[in-house]
């Protein structure tokens, strides 16, 4: 959740910090910080709100010298946004400075013995015991007062460490947090994400858990727990900088969205090779796959609905029992797992806490995992035993878009290759293959025509509440449209299975309710069509997502959203367009902060 940066090199250090800083405001947080050593002591400068207090504050860093410093924003987890609770925290001397993403789970422990041993605390952080274990366990070596404090921390952490008696050099250590480590010339920088430093540098290590990287401007080393040197593979990242800026759209959210064609684009370009699916890092045999008698594909957010998606097609046309599961659920609930079980756990940023846990949990049962990822060399992609990079590049918007639609594909794909396997070619299967292909132009025609949506936002941008309702693919569709609009727009949306309906959710229908049926499928239109007629009689206004061609919704819809007419095991990628359009609109006519939503993070690394 919170963004760290860290440089060493021959250059001003605080305005590389704060530039650092801005390309990590998409990860959400509410204060921020930079801390510099000029060669004598740690200078510090912390705000709370946005970046630019910071900015200000030091007159774009040109009051806090040095070449080499720290950064931080954060989101509070413990302890109010405030100045005092901002990082980087300060030992008690001033010898040490850190910055830190995760949570320190035994801070209190650790709070109570740092008092009882006659530290004072400063704020009400988890952070602060860390700096403040180094101050007390630092009798001249460095690597072992690291290595002390990190045993006795429990949680999760990304570390950046400043020690005035290491002048030319800072230190950085993870645990199941993210953080990579940016190779420039004759400088170099830890982030906790790639655009924070792609400007300088395309090439990168990332750090096993408990390495700890010494960062100085001539080099990298890593040494491992054992204080051992090591070397980790290093990598290129072949997408700019420029990927990774709005480019003249008013925000990253709506580029993003621009984007989908293309993503998907190259998606199936690396996935379908000759008219069959070959993925490049999955290879099962037949006699693997005909073995497998349940999937659990796990997730969490608009991965989940993703999830809910890929269950579907995979039951289909696999005839294989799939589970969806909420990460955050699954390992509590003491899953049943073996050898026989694939599972699918699926996470853009590769990094999200409770997708980690899962699939840890899972291959202790001796499950295989796959991953569905977007980011390579994340710590889902590093750990499950087979991995599918999606091609949706960069996403700097914490609403997901472009995330979302590449991994909805990806799991029809993977029901295609997992029905290759077991012989099951015939009937939809080369149908739906050709009309993947197709997906891109079919998207880009519900961007074209983008208009009519930004006319219905401006029609409902006043509502302080909204109903999303579908059966099937649609019911999941229904979940992701409602989520996009309340995150960004923070209008009370609620998705419901359209056959619930009459179970009691009905009573919420009132007179002048939005509702948004979702009616994409030929199978099970005319049930929900009959739902649809349901809410209307009792004042609803509806607008309705509907496949061209089916025109019996006009009678009981306001307002009519016609979609070009896939199979409806494909639509959910082109439907999601126009909710992802819709819940935009509505939030810009709200004046609301799309790319930066209050209280959420793009990236979500704790529990």
């Amino acid at each position: 959740m919170c963004g760290i940066i860290g440089y060493a090199g021959k250059k001003q250090a605080a305005p590389l910090l704060l530039d650092g800083l801005k390309m990590l405001e998409y990860r959400g947080y509410d204060s921020s910080g930079i801390a510099v050593f000029d060669g004598g002591e740690i200078k510090m400068s912390k705000a709370k709100g946005r970046l630019e207090n910071l900015d200000v504050l030091t007159d774009g860093g040109k009051k806090l010298g040095g070449v080499i410093g720290i950064g931080h924003t954060r989101w509070a987890t413990h302890g109010e946004p405030s100045d005092i609770n901002s990082h980087p925290h300060v030992s008690e001397t001033g010898r040490f400075a850190v910055v830190h993403n995760g949570i320190i789970e035994n801070y209190l422990d650790i709070r109570e013995f740092l008092t009882a041993k006659g530290f004072t605390f400063k704020s009400q952080t988890d952070t602060e015991v860390v700096v403040q274990l180094l101050e007390y366990y630092h009798k001249g070596d460095i690597f072992e007062t690291i290595r002390k404090t990190l045993n006795k921390l429990k949680g999760s952490y990304a570390l950046g460490i400043l020690a005035v008696f290491e002048p030319n050099k800072f230190f950085a250590v993870r645990k199941d947090s993210p953080l990579v480590i940016g190779l420039g010339k004759r400088e170099n920088f830890v982030a906790s994400d790639i655009p924070a430093v792609l400007k300088h540098t395309r090439s990168f290590i990332l750090p096993d858990d408990k390495d700890i990287a010494v960062v100085d401007g001539n080099g990298v080393l890593l040494y491992n727990s054992n204080h051992e040197l090591v070397e980790r593979k290093r990598f290129e990242v072949d997408w700019d900088v420029e990927s990774a800026k709005k480019n003249g759209y008013p925000h990253f959210m709506l580029k993003e969205i621009h984007e989908q064609p293309k993503a998907v684009e190259q998606t199936i370009a690396a996935c379908i090779k000759g008219g069959e699916i070959a993925f490049e890092n999955v290879d099962y045999s037949e006699e693997y796959v005909k073995k497998l008698d349940k999937l659990y594909i796990v997730a969490c957010g608009s991965s989940y609905h993703a999830g809910m998606i890929g269950k579907y097609f995979i039951e289909r046309n696999c005839r294989i029992p799939a589970e969806i599961d909420l990460a955050s659920e699954f390992r509590y609930r003491r899953p049943i797992l073996d050898e026989n079980t694939l599972t699918v756990v699926i996470s853009q940023s590769g990094e999200t806490a409770d997708t980690i846990a899962a699939m840890r949990e899972a291959k202790e049962h001796s499950s295989r995992v796959l991953a569905i990822v977007n980011v390579v060399g994340s710590t889902i992609a590093r750990e499950a035993d087979d991995v599918i990079i999606t091609r949706a590049g960069p996403e700097m918007a914490v609403a997901t878009t472009k995330g979302y639609t590449t991994q909805v594909l990806t799991l029809q794909l993977l029901g295609l290759y997992l029905a290759g396997k077991l012989g099951r070619t015939g009937g939809e299967y080369a149908k739906y293959l050709e009309e993947i292909k197709c997906l891109p132009s079919a998207m880009q025609e519900v961007i074209d025509g983008k208009e009519q949506l930004q006319i219905l936002a401006s029609k409902y941008f006043g509502n302080d509440k909204a109903f999303f309702i579908g059966r099937g693919n649609d019911y999941a569709l229904a979940l992701e449209g409602a989520l996009k609009l309340k995150e960004i727009s923070y209008i009370h949306a609620e998705s419901y299975a359209a056959g619930e309906l009459k179970h009691g959710t009905i009573s919420l229908i009132e007179q002048g309710s939005l509702v948004i049926a979702c009616l994409t499928g030929d199978e099970l239109y005319d049930k929900t069509l009959s739902n649809a007629e349901e809410v209307k009689t009792r004042g609803a206004l509806v607008i309705a997502l509907v496949k061209r061609g089916h025109t019996a919704i006009e009678g009981q819809a306001k307002h009519v959203v016609e979609l070009p007419a896939l199979s409806d095991e494909i639509m959910p990628c082109v439907a999601a367009v126009s909710l992802q359009l819709l819940a935009y609109y509505i939030a810009a006519a709200r004046g609301c902060d799309i790319d930066k939503p209050r209280n959420l993070a793009k990236s979500v690394t704790v529990e």
